[in-house]
């Protein structure tokens, strides 16, 4: 009997080891496929798609970072410059000859912003040169402004439009650099080109004017002022068809009423001879 109990006792230890030992082996084979699995869990090939897809902006950056600015300067090479002796202008290397050169003084008075605009409209560049007692009011500010934002360059001519002979060296320096200063403050920038009143300079005013980074000019003709040609049809006539017309001819206009009539016919004229008209930003020897 007691050999009975001590069998029965003994199967029941055995049975219970077996039925502990289950667990164990199922939590090493949870570890195991955790072990597994823990590698595929490694986002390996998220890192390698981070890489091919950074690579590509990191190669694009040298293309956004090339300068452009050599090449604009290289552009901006003159083409015509300004014979002294007869004031015209003169092609540089292949520059077209057959050009002239448009020119209006006494601005901005009452016509020039009318003036600038049918240029524009033309596609004709030209130079306004302007005086300061036509700058002393906030509208012939602002009408200089126009002028300027539409393209076309700015030149010195004095401030009161004195004969500079006829004064000082004192005066003469505060007739254009007190307009230069002026015009300065206005547009921001200095004028590129002076021209004389009446074309009369001294010794004193072209040094200084060559001191200040201008170009001097005059001009090869002009006819606006003169009683028989205070007429559009009468101005146009003799700006197309002068004697004085030819290469490079530097024509001097006014702002007045008859020759802002005449301009859209005089340009028309020009062309239809075969004339094509010079950019003053190309002509040699101004400050850029």
């Amino acid at each position: 009997m007691i050999f009975k109990k001590w069998m029965a006792a003994t199967a029941t230890i055995a049975l219970l080891a077996g039925c502990s030992a289950e667990p164990a082996e199922n939590e090493e084979t949870e570890a195991e496929k955790s072990a597994e699995e823990a590698p595929m869990a490694t986002p390996e090939p998220a890192k390698e798609e981070t890489k091919e897809e950074a690579e590509p902006e990191a190669e694009a950056e040298p293309e956004a970072e090339v300068p452009e600015e050599p090449a604009a300067e290289a552009t901006a090479e003159p083409k015509y410059r300004v014979n002294a002796a007869n004031w015209r202008v003169e092609p540089i290397s292949d520059a077209p000859a057959e050009a002239v050169l448009i020119t209006i003084d006494d601005a901005p008075d009452d016509h020039s912003v009318e003036m600038a605009t049918a240029l524009k409209e033309l596609e004709v560049p030209a130079i306004f040169f302007v005086n300061g007692h036509f700058l002393d009011t906030d509208e012939e500010k602002e009408n200089l402004k126009k002028i300027h934002e539409m393209g076309f360059a700015i030149g010195n001519h004095t401030y009161t439009h004195t004969n500079l002979k006829t004064i000082g060296e004192a005066q003469q320096k505060e007739e254009i650099l007190s307009l230069s200063q002026t015009v300065e403050e206005i547009i921001g920038e200095k004028p590129k080109f002076f021209r004389a009143p009446n074309g009369s300079n001294t010794d004193f005013s072209e040094a200084l004017v060559a001191q200040e980074g201008m170009l001097l000019m005059n001009w090869s003709y002009g006819y606006d002022w003169e009683k028989q040609y205070m007429d559009a049809a009468a101005l146009t006539d003799i700006m197309v068809n002068t004697e004085f017309l030819g290469n490079g001819s530097n024509l001097l206009m006014h702002d007045r009423e008859w020759t802002a009539a005449a301009l859209p016919g005089i340009i028309k004229g020009l062309s239809s001879k075969g004339y094509s008209f010079v950019d003053p930003d190309e002509i040699e020897g101004i400050t850029p």
